[in-house]
């Protein structure tokens, strides 16, 4: 796999990556989707409403089928904030945690507002996406850790009691920066998730992930995938029930058949590191992606955040041509979905030409403004 300099990418590279940046998008955008409506539901009340074997399509949520969640929108606004990193590289000023918090701060600005302010000329093009100007149940941890103009740090993190999931659930586009060093990834993913989920469970959660995602994208399997995670978890403190949970993971694809009470015995009170280990076990054990994803949902935990954690695995293990297809056509956004990974992978692979010694391009400086 090619690194961030651009030269050395061949056109099969290219392709191969590009898919597996819309794989990865797509894949946690459509579990998400999937997994939404079984949010707020039990696994009994799961089986009530959609029939004994549970949700295994599209439901109606947010006023249609194929409706995204907060988990979606906050990917979305993470892959921004790494192109403009990207972008901004060029001035001399290079902190991405930066770049991301200021994504993170527009990603508020559309719970807040009715609709894009014009006057932002800063803001890029995904800040005036109208559709992205949805309330879609945001946590506590999320309004409050981006509910102001700091930013939470390691040494000092918003929201230090906080080990829920949604960190993680924002955190594939990390792994997706494929000529960077695995730990870099992971203390990148570490340090943008304690700008909301200051506790050591979410943000190890959301650094292990974003390795796991790393390793797949640059065509490595999952499980050894995991093990390359568990091999950097171990060097950080507070790692234990992290990596304790990506064990129980591996340890459980042996034990028979997969069913609901093993998710929800992985995915235990609902916390990042639970999640993680429920999701790397449907992608393991999912007979395809839909399998995968419908085992991820149906349980009684935090159902949408499961199916995005699993779909981001699953999309970029296979790439994009493995998600159901009548599930991408009624998914929400995705032709902003598509153009904001392609962008990504462009960025990726072809940066200095868009924005190099050579020329830029102003259209390009347009959408991810400096």
């Amino acid at each position: 796999m090619g690194t961030t300099s651009g030269a050395v990418w061949g056109r099969a590279e290219q392709q191969d990556f590009r898919s597996r940046v819309r794989g990865t998008l797509l894949g946690a955008a459509v579990g998400d989707a999937l997994g939404g409506p079984a949010d707020p539901l039990s696994l009994e009340e799961i089986r009530a409403a959609y029939g004994p074997e549970g949700l295994l399509d599209l439901a109606f949520g947010q006023g249609r089928r194929g409706s995204v969640t907060h988990h979606t929108q906050l990917t979305l606004f993470t892959v921004d904030g790494l192109i403009r990193a990207q972008v901004r590289r060029d001035t001399g000023a290079w902190h991405p945690p930066t770049d991301l918090h200021r994504a993170y701060l527009r990603w508020a600005a559309t719970q807040r507002d009715w609709g894009p302010d014009e006057r932002r000329k800063d803001d890029g093009w995904l800040a005036r996406e109208e559709w992205l100007y949805a309330r879609r149940e945001p946590s506590r941890g999320l309004l409050t850790g981006f509910g102001d103009e700091t930013m939470g740090t390691l040494e000092k993190p918003k929201n230090p009691g906080e080990s829920g999931p949604e960190a993680v659930a924002r955190s594939a586009p990390f792994g997706l920066l494929v000529g960077w060093e695995p730990q870099l990834v992971a203390q990148l993913a570490v340090e943008c998730a304690a700008q909301s989920h200051g506790h050591p469970i979410a943000y190890l959660s959301a650094g292990a992930y974003a390795v796991i995602v790393h390793a797949l994208a640059r065509g490595e399997s999952l499980d050894g995938a995991v093990q390359r995670a568990l091999g950097l978890l171990s060097a950080r403190p507070g790692h234990q029930p992290v990596s304790d949970a990506l064990q129980h993971a591996l340890g459980a694809v042996r034990q028979g058949i997969p069913s609901p009470t093993r998710v929800e015995e992985l995915a235990g009170d609902g916390t990042a590191d639970g999640l993680l280990a429920a999701s790397v076990y449907c992608a393991l054990v999912g007979e395809d992606v839909r399998h995968g994803l419908c085992l991820a949902v149906n349980q009684s935990g935090p159902s949408a955040a499961a199916g995005a954690l699993t779909g981001g695995l699953l999309g970029a293990l296979h790439g994009e041509t493995a998600l159901p297809p009548g599930w991408l056509a009624e998914l929400e956004g995705r032709p902003t979905i598509l153009e904001l990974a392609d962008d990504f992978a462009m960025e990726m692979t072809q940066g200095p030409a868009l924005h190099g010694p050579a020329g830029s391009s102003p259209g390009w400086l347009a959408r991810y403004p400096r």
